[in-house]
């Protein structure tokens, strides 16, 4: 049986010289490999077109973390934080989630693409966590502080979320500075950090759409993360 091709999104950026580049980290890669899928990267700078082809060829879409999202796409409030913005990989990654979600393609964010999830489906985003939310947790943990498991998230034991996991607490690590406010209509909440942040989501009728605001490839130890991406991967291959 032939692996399913999952779609990883990518960020661009410029190498010490000033050359353009496409990158993701294989940690992405890896995670999907290990679940049991072929990984085939999507970079922002493509034509809708060609964007819309490489989605038809693919099973799945995996959203992946990175910068934030601008403001032109929701009703934010504007922070000196606010950072790495790229409007190519905004409209890549929108695009692609409103055509996954209305086609019933299978999808998971992480980090970054749990917000995407949400500002594209018509939610709104903490531009700055800590500043926004009373008694916010410092939820921005930089540096090489990707397997440090820095709070837990307490998920619904009625959703979705909860069957996959197979479990209803989690420790995860931290790795963001904004976050999910407005709840897009449709989404359902399914996970909570102890601050009240919205830590997962699905979407209840869709086939597969779950995005979480950890970074659960690089926590693929554990096996309520091998199960996630186990379980999209199926999902895909279905």
């Amino acid at each position: 049986m032939a692996k399913p091709l999952i779609g990883i999104t990518t960020r661009n950026g410029k190498d010490s010289d000033g050359h353009p580049f496409t990158a993701l980290q294989h940690s992405y890669v890896n995670a999907i490999i290990q679940a049991g899928g072929l990984p085939v990267l999507i970079p922002s700078n493509l034509f809708v077109e060609d964007f819309l082809d490489l989605y038809s060829r693919v099973s799945g879409i995996l959203f992946s973390g990175g910068g934030d999202i601008s403001l032109n796409y929701f009703h934010g409030a504007d922070h000196p934080r606010i950072g790495e913005v790229d409007d190519n990989r905004d409209f890549t990654e929108i695009s692609l989630m409103r055509v996954a979600v209305n086609e019933g393609k299978p999808v998971l964010g992480i980090c970054r693409g749990a917000q995407v999830m949400n500002v594209a489906l018509g939610g709104t985003l903490y531009t700055h966590i800590y500043d926004q939310l009373q008694g916010a947790l410092d939820h921005a943990y930089p540096g090489d502080l990707r397997r440090t498991l820095v709070h837990p998230v307490n998920v619904d034991e009625t959703s979705r979320s909860a069957e996959i996991f197979g479990e209803t607490l989690l420790n995860v690590n931290s790795l963001h500075h904004q976050g999910l406010k407005d709840i897009a209509p449709g989404l359902r909440v399914a996970g909570h950090a102890p601050d009240g942040l919205v830590e997962v989501v699905e979407i209840p009728d869709h086939p597969y759409a779950v995005a979480v605001q950890w970074h659960p490839e690089w926590l693929t130890d554990q096996p309520a993360m091998q199960r996630l991406f186990k379980s999209f991967v199926d999902a895909s291959g279905r």
